[in-house]
């Protein structure tokens, strides 16, 4: 189903890269709102670590934010050391392919990370790239996203049963 990710985790640290390299995933498109950074603008703690950890083993990487707060992303950015994609517009494939584009890798060898199943998951998979789901990093959220948490729950419960 085109609402359900390829895989399903509780944040980004938690990707390990061989499970990237057994998927042949070379590169990682992030979100930034509730997957790195929570409403309060707090980076997800050692996600800075990870990030350089993985592209030591030759990941690449790229932001794509629905954002359109410049300088939030840009922030986040710099302190990863990668480059970005703001105003993505997810789950349109404009964004996402950009993004592709910048890490110079195909849509097939590029997993899409996010928290949201409207915009990072349905995205990714109207791209036919990998499709990761993390849990938000808070429950905060902005007005336009807790209106859709409902319905995103009732299908993560729905993903869930399948994988039993």
């Amino acid at each position: 189903m085109i609402l359900y990710p390829n895989l399903y985790i509780k944040n980004v640290k938690e990707i390990k890269y061989e499970m990237l390299n057994k998927n042949n995933i070379k590169g990682l498109i992030l979100d930034v709102d509730n997957t790195l950074l929570d409403y309060y603008k707090n980076m997800l703690e050692g996600i800075d670590e990870w990030c350089k950890e993985m592209k030591e083993k030759g990941i690449k990487f790229c932001i794509a934010s629905n954002s359109n707060n410049r300088e939030k992303v840009n922030k986040v950015s710099e302190k990863l050391g990668i480059p970005y994609v703001f105003f993505a517009k997810k789950p349109l494939k404009g964004g996402l392919n950009r993004a592709a584009k910048l890490m110079e890798l195909k849509n097939e060898e590029v997993a899409v990370v996010g928290d949201q199943i409207f915009t990072d998951v349905l995205g990714a998979n109207r791209c036919k790239m990998f499709s990761i789901l993390v849990d938000p990093i808070n429950e905060k959220d902005m007005l336009v996203t807790i209106i859709k948490r409902p319905i995103e729950n009732l299908i993560k419960k729905n993903y869930k049963k399948g994988e039993k």
